[in-house]
């Protein structure tokens, strides 16, 4: 089966600081992989890459099969009609209303006249559990209903990839456990591929088919999570049970 996404000998390095050195990785059609990793590992990098928000240094990238590296700016807007970044806190825009934050991809690429506009928003608030909170600004709203609104954003345009940078990240564990049940549902319900970059384990658990340790700028571990759970690879088994790998007395 040819991958969704796939990374091939990807590199990419921040002065010198060398983030990826030579990342491996395929994404199949219609899994949830999640992409598993210490902070400054490198993960949301890779969702940067994959959307064309950065470009890198090696390597190349696929989507359903086409090399997408060296893409122009208008390439990667036909691309990202395909697969849809839901960043860490939201990214919503605070001076619209929730409507009008959901509506945008609509409206940015000419997709639909206002009604379908309407119909495509209040369906998609339904879906994520946010039925008549049009009107309400994301002032007005708790971290998880903005993680929310920006889900029902990410899906709106109906895209056949969601990639999301730490959905988790600052939430309380029972509302972070709605959102991680909610990503779960929408890749059954829409059939979409999901990529969920995250250092929650509990997260890995609860939505991921396979997972992916980044470790020291490379895939260290690639596997289901119950073969996760049973790794002897001591990196990663000490990341899934909180342990430094640094074991000495302070």
């Amino acid at each position: 089966m040819q991958p969704f996404i796939e990374y091939k000998g990807i590199r990419k390095s921040f002065g010198d600081n060398k983030v990826l050195r030579g990342v491996d990785l395929a994404v199949a059609p219609g899994e949830s992989l999640v992409i598993l990793g210490g902070s400054g590992s490198g993960k949301s990098v890779m969702l940067k890459l994959a959307i064309g928000l950065l470009e890198s240094d090696g390597g190349s990238i696929f989507v359903e099969g086409q090399e997408v590296t060296g893409y122009t700016e208008a390439e990667w807007m036909e691309v990202r009609r395909k697969i849809t970044y839901v960043f860490q806190w939201g990214a919503l825009f605070d001076s619209m209303s929730v409507f009008d934050n959901v509506a945008f991809p609509l409206r940015e690429q000419r997709l639909c006249d206002e009604k379908e506009v309407a119909r495509r928003v209040g369906e998609k608030l339904e879906v994520v559990g946010l039925q008549g909170t049009e009107r309400l600004s994301p002032a007005d709203l708790s971290g998880g209903m903005r993680k929310r609104v920006a889900l029902a954003r990410a899906i709106v345009a109906e895209p056949r990839c969601i990639l999301y940078d730490e959905p988790t990240s600052g939430l309380d564990p029972v509302t972070a456990d709605t959102i991680n049940r909610l990503i779960r549902r929408l890749q059954k319900m829409l059939g979409v591929t999901s990529v969920i970059v995250t250092h929650d384990i509990q997260s890995m658990f609860r939505v991921g088919d396979r997972v992916a340790f980044l470790y020291e700028g490379r895939m260290a571990f690639v596997g289901t999570p119950e073969e996760a759970r049973k790794t002897d690879n001591p990196v990663l088994r000490g990341f899934i049970e909180g342990r430094s790998l640094d074991e000495r007395e302070p």
